[in-house]
């Protein structure tokens, strides 16, 4: 079923989508919609524009089996009946922890089975505005960096064929809500949500309002706009990166070329040196453990950091670093 009025929120993704061409024409599209207000307001919109845009549109859902989620599905099922879309819906085959990492893992694991076996193009979430801010937050208290304050963009490589996108990240989510009430869509009120045990609740619940209230009531768009800014940094600090891990490692990417890295601003330093702990030590290296690499960049031969892992330090031979296995 399409909706034939068109509101001002129709008009505003509609424009989104042309300005960076997140969606072309054609495309075969899988909306992941948890039942909430944001996934919700995007499947009715992206319904409702699928003519204009001749799309292929379909609609997933991922039952977590936990309590207070019992008749969301059938919820779900009512929804897509009475829209006439097809709908995926996966159920949790195990018990999943009720944590927001753990739900995730399992959730992206089922929409991207869905995705993969069903050769969708794109997997859409509604993300909003609201959420890129609290992404910021979040990961800005937890020492995320660059990476973790852009985290959340319009767009990532799902797998090699799909690629996800969020097409709402310039929606706050008091105007999903209200795109809901115009269209008369049936939210269902996550228990979940209002659960302080949960860090982006906390975030959401009472630090942004504390933010809006004392300090700037434009606080998400504010936040998201930095995220925005500094996103375009973060992918032009990834290409020269690339370009100077390439250069400065040996053939194996196993050592380091210290006379390459001595002349570079220390952002890139430590960018290469993270770069190459991660392929050499299998695993996220901590910034301590970046940091000691880079003081051996101008450190004299000879000499080697402390444990990077349990059995693992770095060393200076010449002009090469390189990990040494100690027992």
């Amino acid at each position: 079923m399409t909706n034939n009025y068109l509101t001002p929120y129709h008009v505003r993704l509609n424009k989104t989508l042309k300005h960076r061409n997140l969606l072309p024409p054609h495309s075969k599209i899988l909306i992941a919609v948890s039942g909430g207000q944001d996934s919700l307001c995007l499947a009715r919109l992206c319904l409702d524009l699928q003519v204009k845009w001749h799309w292929q549109v379909a609609i997933a859902h991922y039952d977590h089996g936990w309590e207070l989620d019992q008749g969301l599905a059938s919820h779900i099922l009512k929804i897509c009946q009475d829209w006439g879309v097809k709908l995926y819906l996966e159920t949790a085959q195990e018990k999943i922890p009720e944590t927001e990492a753990g739900a995730r893992k399992y959730r992206y694991q089922a929409l991207t089975n869905i995705v993969t076996k069903y050769k969708f193009d794109y997997l859409l979430t509604g993300h909003t505005l609201s959420d890129r801010s609290e992404t910021f937050i979040y990961n800005l208290i937890r020492g995320g960096g660059i990476e973790g304050l852009t985290a959340l963009h319009w767009t990532r490589q799902l797998t090699k064929e799909v690629m996800l996108v969020r097409p709402l990240l310039n929606f706050l989510r008091k105007e999903t809500l209200e795109c809901c009430q115009k269209l008369e869509l049936p939210i269902w009120e996550d228990k979940y949500n209002q659960n302080k045990k949960f860090a982006r609740n906390r975030i959401r619940l009472d630090l942004i309002p504390y933010l809006e209230e004392n300090f700037n009531p434009q606080t998400q768009k504010h936040l998201a706009q930095t995220a925005e800014i500094l996103r375009a940094d973060l992918e032009y600090l990834q290409a020269k990166t690339q370009e100077l891990f390439t250069l400065a490692t040996t053939e194996q990417e196993n050592c380091l070329k210290r006379s390459i890295l001595a002349s570079q601003p220390l952002n890139l330093q430590r960018r290469v040196v993270k770069q190459y702990l991660t392929i050499n030590l299998a695993k996220m290296p901590h910034f301590d453990a970046i940091e000691q690499v880079v003081n051996l960049i101008t450190a004299p031969n000879g000499s080697s950091s402390s444990t990077l892992t349990k059995n693992t330090i770095a060393g200076v031979k010449q002009d090469l670093i390189s990990l040494i296995s100690i027992s």
